[in-house]
């Protein structure tokens, strides 16, 4: 029997830990986004109907699962589903059919709050500013994430600041889980 597809969480983050603001990104930083293809190609993505809207477009190279309470969206080249459960279902049977092992979530804010405690990887752009913004990233738990690795940037000519790419493991500690504080 094969494993089931682990869930890594892809986010990019400012140091206050803002995630958006006016429905779109704080900054600018197109060696990011180039590190987010490369962590979610060929894999399901989920992310909210929020985050959908602000890509304008499917993520090509992977299946985009949403989730959205409103019942009357679609769009073209998504799987739409009501709730985390199902696209983690939609998500696991792709990610079987791909041969991949992981199913990435892409945001927003709802959806990370509500995989944090499911997640065994959080891959983290930490973007070294404190921008302006009413999205944020839901604390992540020492005692539950261990570091495990930290690539220091200095921004590139397309980048607005500089940032790091880190990287987070659920330690294996008992059953901990996150805190609903």
């Amino acid at each position: 029997m094969q494993p089931s597809a682990a869930i890594v969480i892809v986010a990019a983050v400012g140091e206050n830990g803002v995630i958006g603001r006016d429905g779109g990104l704080p900054w600018r930083l197109k060696s990011d986004m180039k590190h987010f293809r490369s962590l979610t190609w060929g894999k399901p993505v989920i992310m909210g109907r929020k985050t959908y809207l602000t890509l304008r477009r499917p993520l090509p190279g992977r299946t985009n699962i949403v989730i959205t309470r409103d019942r009357s969206f679609s769009a073209p080249g998504v799987l739409v589903t009501p709730n985390l459960e199902n696209a983690l279902a939609i998500g696991r049977g792709d990610a079987l059919r791909r041969r991949v092992g992981e199913i990435a979530v892409v945001g927003g804010a709802e959806i990370y709050a509500q995989t944090l405690g499911l997640a065994e990887r959080i891959a983290l752009t930490l973007v070294h500013i404190r921008p302006q913004g009413e999205t944020m990233f839901p604390p992540i738990d020492r005692e539950v994430w261990e570091e495990t690795e930290r690539i220091e940037l200095a921004p590139g000519p397309d980048d607005e600041a500089a940032f790091a790419f880190v990287s987070y493991r659920r330690r294996r500690i008992g059953h901990a889980t996150e805190s609903r504080a």
